[in-house]
């Protein structure tokens, strides 16, 4: 019997060893889209958020024309830009370079990779593609950014393709365990190739966080898991709050230390933390 118990306990505390800790998430902030004067050009879903560090603004962009709105905050959540303020590319993932000093953009399938102009009060006045052609792994990738060192990211079936953002061109690629742990190990029927349809498979967010660098969106679950970067095996997870809109696509973002999902039905970007 007493070996029973130690056995028994023994399995329990590996089990406990290999769970993962779920932080709750609470929200914080809001971004209520714009409706342009033509309704023909609402846009549905939401391409990305961004936070400008010496704007202190934020810009936030709608997926799938370059005629949606793209709308600019300040840090409270307030609409500064002109509501018929456009995309002016089909935008899918937004991020802050600080070399260059502006928001970039990486756009739908092989339309390349932009800059944003801004003028004197932090307004977009015009857009400079600086990388043409497909520089991404697929049509529909959202991309997130690395500062340190300029790398750009995709998410391409279960696997991080990492982009050097000087010159645009994958350098290597990090699988994804997807929910197993260091302890746990990577499974008999992994396959890189493939995110199971319960995941957000077009968007992904890098949080600078050690160890919890990479972040993915579990729809079913209503979690957001984080990732090493290094391994590739999850490190923590977040939960949402029962009423938060998820999408298994587009509508995630990660920006100014805020976990952003964007409410469809109410064309509103939600910030958690």
């Amino acid at each position: 019997m007493i070996k029973l118990t130690v056995l028994f306990v023994l399995f329990f505390s590996v089990n406990l060893s290999a769970q993962v800790k779920i932080k709750k998430l609470k929200e914080t902030i809001s971004l209520q889209m714009p409706t342009p004067d033509d309704s023909d050009h609402l846009g549905t879903r939401g391409a990305s958020v961004v936070w400008h560090p010496a704007e202190k603004k934020y810009y936030a962009a709608f997926a799938g024309n370059a005629s949606y709105p793209l709308g600019i905050f300040d840090v409270s959540g307030k609409l500064l830009s002109n509501p018929n303020l456009s995309t002016r590319v089909d935008t899918r993932g937004l991020w802050y370079n600080p070399s260059t000093k502006s928001i970039w953009a990486n756009t739908y399938n092989d339309n390349g990779w932009v800059k944003y102009l801004l003028d004197s009060k932090g307004i977009v006045k015009d857009v400079v593609t600086m990388f043409k052609g497909m520089n991404q792994p697929n049509d529909q990738a959202v991309a997130a950014y690395i500062p340190s060192g300029n790398k750009v990211l995709f998410l391409n079936g279960s696997a991080v393709k990492i982009y050097n953002g000087t010159i645009a061109k994958p350098e290597k690629e990090i699988v994804l365990h997807l929910g197993r742990t260091k302890k746990e190990g990577i499974s008999e029927e992994e396959d890189a190739t493939v995110i199971p349809e319960y995941y957000n498979s077009t968007a992904i967010i890098y949080t600078g966080i050690k160890t919890m660098e990479i972040g993915l969106l579990h729809k079913e679950d209503n979690q957001i898991e984080l990732y090493d970067l290094q391994s590739g095996f999850l490190t923590r997870k977040l939960g949402l709050p029962d009423n938060t809109k998820t999408e298994y696509s587009f509508n995630f973002a990660y920006t100014n230390g805020i976990y952003w999902l964007f409410d469809i039905d109410n064309r509103t970007w939600v910030g958690y933390k």
